[in-house]
């Protein structure tokens, strides 16, 4: 399996505005100048060189991530703002020629979940076909009614595309098979209005994702939660919050970093990617936490588990 990540942010998106980008500029050219660097230098081993929050940015879309099988078949999660991008890297492919088929998993229906579909391309041409996965029985209905006048000019059953809806709530109780040998299974989220963690199961390997989630101290041990998550290879959660933020907003429906990185190390995740960032938490904002996650996972005893923050375009091979 291959997943990347299109959009991490919470909530709306929150695109880098011009405090934060003089800001960044600022910074860099400060460690050119002690640096010394000149335009003769390398320029690419010098921005290698920078931290994290100065050699990239985060990302302002909202919630989408893609799982490529072993052969070949795609699977979106979700269609928040980054489904957009992903709809255009598409385009150089099937999908512009009609010839698309894409199967995409809702974990719910809060609009930074869905709020890009209008804006994806292949669902406007002819012959592209687009399953949509979900455990909601009235999904038809939500995805139309997003597209209603006067929120959006176009229907969404007036879209060119050929859309199948599949209800898989019997995925809670017992996974599906989704190719002969990739395994889809799904399990219910604390979150306001419900919400699906969805596992994916190829060659041996675990991908869980598993966003708008409010885990806490009480919840890790619940022995339902223990058995779905546990030993995964690959974990993307949900890691909102601060700690204290968390106390301010019990009953949001999302998780801490410091609750996030509490879970899988208990459920003995191999590697925990934090996302659905903060909306309001600028890139140092989001590094300082993340450095806070790793001190805290380097004060707890025999912890294997990789963190690292998400970030727009990141890919991970299983």
């Amino acid at each position: 399996m291959q997943i990347k990540l299109w959009g991490v942010r919470g909530s709306l998106p929150s695109p880098l505005n011009n405090q934060e980008y003089s800001g960044k500029l600022k910074r860099i050219l400060k460690i050119a100048a002690e640096k010394r660097i000149s335009e003769t230098d390398d320029l690419d081993s010098f921005i290698q060189s920078l931290p994290d929050e100065l050699r990239y940015v985060f990302g302002g879309d909202t919630t989408c991530v893609t799982v490529k099988s072993s052969s070949g078949k795609l699977y979106i999660i979700d269609c928040g703002t980054g489904v957009r991008r992903l709809g255009n890297d598409l385009m150089e492919g099937d999908c512009a020629k009609g010839k698309g088929v894409l199967n995409i998993m809702i974990t719910h229906n809060h609009w930074d979940h869905i709020q890009g579909l209008p804006f994806f391309r292949p669902i406007y041409v002819p012959g592209n076909v687009l399953n949509f996965y979900s455990p909601y029985k009235n999904q038809k209905e939500i995805l139309e009614r997003q597209m209603t006048s006067p929120y959006f000019p176009a229907t969404f059953e007036g879209t060119a595309s050929e859309k199948n809806y599949i209800l898989i709530d019997n995925a809670v109780h017992e996974p599906i098979m989704l190719e002969e040998d990739l395994k889809l299974s799904i399990h219910p989220l604390k979150h306001p209005q419900g919400c699906f963690a969805y596992k994916f199961e190829q060659n041996g390997k675990i991908f869980i994702f598993a966003t708008d989630t409010e885990f806490t101290g009480e919840a890790i041990e619940k022995a339902g939660d223990k058995n779905f998550f546990r030993n995964a290879d690959l974990l993307v959660l949900d890691s909102q919050y601060t700690l204290d933020e968390a106390f301010l907003k019990v009953d949001w429906g999302h998780t801490s970093y410091t609750m996030a990185v509490n879970c899988a190390i208990n459920w003995n995740v191999k590697k925990l990617i934090m996302t659905h960032h903060e909306p309001a938490y600028s890139d140092d904002i989001l590094q300082e936490n993340y450095l806070l996650a790793v001190e805290h996972a380097e004060q707890m005893a025999d912890v294997n588990t990789e963190i690292l923050l998400g970030r727009e375009g990141m890919v991970f091979d299983l």
